[in-house]
């Protein structure tokens, strides 16, 4: 007997009813059984455990017959099954016969059977049957069957007789929360935009030269940029903020106060050069020598030699960077360094400026237009409006709910509500890829283990729940708990 804590939770049948079919025989001898069972359980080694009490009380055998019952697990449609070893009961005649041939002629009747017995007509007899065998997906919704065969004293046909039993291992379909996330509305929808403006300067000099090198386009490209937010009737500008970098060669103290003068020659070129912009708008800031930005090109020149050496010192520099700047100089070849100069300081040497502006709140009609020109334009609120009003679940809700997560990767809101629209879609591997690549959050891990059980990734959605557990989201624990349910069910 296999002890009861070894059991998994799918006990099915715990006083199953049986309705018998005779065919032939010269009497219902299944009628007259009560069989308490079959409990079929599985076990934790993966095996269907049928377990049943074999009540013989009411049964009159006739002395000459013999009752063999095989149960069989049968598949929901039939097209697979299982026999299990069969029981059987004796009349007393019968077994007597049987009982003088094994002694005088080593004959062994019914040798596949688990149990034989005799019944004892008018008698109280209660018999157990248990026998575990291999699970199989297919035993999902499946059924026991009692197939009985009656002979006779010669070993003839008496008849058979067949008892139906009810369903075993019930279907396991989860149904996983996975909320949709209302989003919030924005009262002040504020945006910016950050550019770089990488103008040449001669040696020494904070003044801008239009006319030198590729500073005209370059100062094209920037005007370019702030007309496009100063003439947009949509947008107000709330502030333009400027932040000058220089490269390493040269001291602290001097490249300090150089970042400082071509900031301000930079703000004071684009004041002069755009109207219609409040100058209280302009804010100025300098860094100095951008040792970070350094490393960034570097890190983009994989054929620089001594790249590995460059990156290390860069990541061991202290405050001191003239001390950097000279160890630099020491430690690579001439040709390294000369590279460094020519290729990668130069970028560092440049003007960052964002440009920070408010955006007034667009209609449904007029977002329709908006969300395909410029969505990041739209708040997320009003991205949704714009899905709702082509109705939930078309072609263009999707649409729409997708360009929300594509112009807002990091908003929890956009990313759950486009994936959740894909799941409903039945577009489980778009919503993989869209949520493979979003912020670590709870509710999103918990869509991504939805969007795994779709699409035929259990034992990574496994994973994902947990993460969304562990993340303090309520709804992932109960949903792991239900895919682990079925897991447990499914495993062979």
């Amino acid at each position: 007997m296999m002890e009861e804590r070894t059991m998994k939770k799918y006990i099915f049948s715990a006083a199953m009813l049986f309705a018998a079919v005779s065919a032939g025989a010269q009497m219902p001898y299944l009628e007259a059984v009560n069989i308490d069972g079959p409990q079929v359980t599985k076990t934790a080694d993966r095996k269907a455990n049928v377990k049943m009490e074999i009540g013989l009380d009411n049964l009159k055998m006739n002395r000459q017959h013999s009752l063999r019952v095989v149960p069989v697990i049968v598949a929901a449609d039939g097209s697979m099954e299982q026999e299990l070893p069969p029981f059987v009961i004796n009349g007393k005649t019968r077994d007597r016969v049987q009982q003088r041939a094994r002694a005088l002629n080593g004959e062994n009747f019914d040798e596949d059977a688990l149990l034989v017995v005799r019944r004892d007509n008018g008698s109280e007899q209660l018999i157990s049957y248990e026998v575990s065998v291999p699970f199989k997906r297919w035993m999902i919704d499946g059924s026991v069957e009692l197939r009985a065969y009656v002979t006779g004293c010669a070993l003839c046909d008496e008849g058979r007789e067949t008892a139906y039993g009810g369903t075993i291992f019930p279907a396991v379909n989860p149904v996983y929360v996975t909320p949709f996330i209302e989003p919030k509305e924005e009262v002040v929808k504020r945006r910016s935009e950050t550019r770089v403006a990488r103008l040449e300067f001669r040696q020494n000099s904070d003044r801008i030269d239009p006319a030198y090198k590729q500073n005209r386009a370059e100062l094209a490209k920037v005007k370019e940029s702030f007309q496009v937010v100063r003439d947009n009737p949509d947008l107000t500008i709330t502030g333009i903020y400027v932040t000058g970098y220089a490269s390493p060669e040269g001291s602290m103290t001097y490249n300090m106060d150089l970042s400082k003068r071509r900031a301000q020659a930079f703000t004071d070129y684009v004041r002069r050069d755009l109207d219609g912009i409040d100058r209280s708008l302009y804010h100025v800031a300098w860094k100095g020598e951008d040792w970070e930005g350094l490393r960034k090109e570097v890190e983009r020149h994989p054929g620089l030699e001594q790249q590995q050496e460059v990156l290390q010192l860069i990541d061991n520099c202290g405050d001191d960077k003239d001390a950097c700047e000279a160890e630099l100089k020491k430690r690579v070849s001439a040709a390294v360094y000369t590279r460094l100069v020519n290729e990668m300081y130069a970028p560092v040497r440049r003007n960052e400026y964002r440009i920070e502006y408010n955006v007034r709140h667009f209609t449904i009609e007029e977002g329709r237009k908006m969300i395909v020109e410029s969505p990041q334009l739209m708040s997320v609120s009003e991205i949704h409006k714009v899905a709702e009003s082509y109705g939930k679940g078309t072609p263009q809700y999707i649409d729409c709910l997708l360009t929300g997560a594509k112009t807002y990767p990091q908003d929890v809101t956009a990313v759950n509500n486009a994936a959740l629209a894909l799941l409903e879609a039945q577009r489980a591997g778009e919503a993989v890829a869209l949520l493979e690549k979003a912020p670590q959050d709870g509710a999103l891990q918990n869509m991504l283990g939805a969007a795994y059980v779709k699409n035929g990734q259990p034992e990574k959605a496994v994973g994902a729940f947990g993460r969304a557990s562990e993340a303090g989201y309520a709804p992932a624990a109960e949903n792991l708990k239900a895919l682990q349910a079925y897991l447990d069910l499914m495993a062979e």
